[in-house]
Formats: C-alpha cells, sequence, structure tokens
C-alpha cells in the first residue's frame, strides 16, 4: 500500500500556487482532476450567540498544511473540546485547502532509474491539497464563554502539535 509523503515535503511555501480549476470552463484548469479534500466539516458545536470570549490559533510564520493534517488537528481540538464543555461552544475552520500539491512518483525497483532519466522538472500527478497559511493567519477560531480560556488553550496545544509549524494562541 502507497503511503503518503511526511508533511516536511509540502510545509514550505516553495512553488506557486497551482490551483486553477473550474467546472463550468473545464478548458481553463489548469489542474485537469482536483483531489478531494479530507477536510468536510468546517463548523462543530453550537452557535447560539451567547458567547463573550473569541479564540484563534494563528500561524506564527507561513506554512503549508494539507488538508488531512488540518482534519486531524480539527478531530482533536473537537473531541478536546466536546468532552471538557460539551454545548458551551462554537468552533470554526477558517482556512481552505485550495493549492493542489503535485507528486512526482518515482519506481522503486531495478531498472527505475532509467524511467526517471530527463524527468527533473516533471510537472508530476495532483496528489492532495493544502492551504496556505500567512504569518499571523488564523487556522481555527473558537467562540466560549469567560471561564473557560484555560480548555480552549489546552485544545489548541493538542491540535497544533498534529500540524507543521509553529502557532499562537489569541483570545479576543
Amino acid at each position: 500500500m502507497a503511503r503518503i509523503r511526511p508533511a516536511r515535503a509540502y510545509r514550505d511555501q516553495k512553488q506557486q500556487a497551482w490551483s486553477r480549476f473550474s467546472k463550468s470552463k473545464p478548458r481553463k484548469s489548469y489542474v485537469r482532476a482536483k483531489p478531494y479534500t479530507k477536510l468536510l466539516v468546517f463548523d462543530m458545536g453550537k452557535d447560539n450567540g451567547s458567547y463573550d470570549l473569541v479564540v484563534t490559533l494563528n500561524s506564527a510564520k507561513y506554512v503549508q498544511l494539507r488538508s488531512n493534517a488540518i482534519e486531524s488537528a480539527r478531530l482533536e481540538a473537537n473531541r478536546y473540546l466536546a468532552n471538557k464543555i460539551p454545548e458551551n461552544f462554537y468552533l470554526k475552520v477558517l482556512a481552505y485547502p485550495h493549492n493542489v500539491l503535485r507528486e512526482h512518483k518515482m519506481g522503486t525497483t531495478a531498472g527505475a532509474d532509467r524511467l526517471s532519466r530527463g524527468m527533473v522538472h516533471a510537472y508530476g500527478k495532483a496528489v492532495s491539497v493544502a492551504a496556505r497559511l500567512n504569518e499571523g493567519q488564523a487556522l481555527f477560531m473558537v467562540k466560549t464563554k469567560r471561564g473557560n480560556e484555560k480548555i480552549v488553550k489546552d485544545a489548541f496545544d493538542r491540535a497544533a502539535k498534529k500540524l507543521s509549524g509553529s502557532y499562537k494562541v489569541r483570545f479576543n
């Protein structure tokens, strides 16, 4: 079974963003078949409007995050918040993975060196999608009541461990 490459292969924004995908004008698309995002749920908890505290998880530097990493962090934060303060929070994912990541898959069998010759700048096949975060851009937002600051900070600390890069928790 094929495994995905480690996050260090994609976390830096080295290349130009490659995200042109159009359903209405498919001939104008640079990406012929966009991979599905692993991130399907963006809103969790109850948004009843009676919350008086907004907490965000912000990126401390430029970073590129794959959709499966964001989904893993979202699950971790949501699980922790649902256990500690059920029905008392609203969690929202603020970044959407638009950027298509491509990979030139190399053969690992005998004689594979001749397959890869002359393909130094090969375009590769679309394998995943990622979100690009600028310095200070928010990835997650939680609305809750005052007094839950420590629980939300712990949830964001757990989520940040699943992600590449460094993050800061900001209370508003």
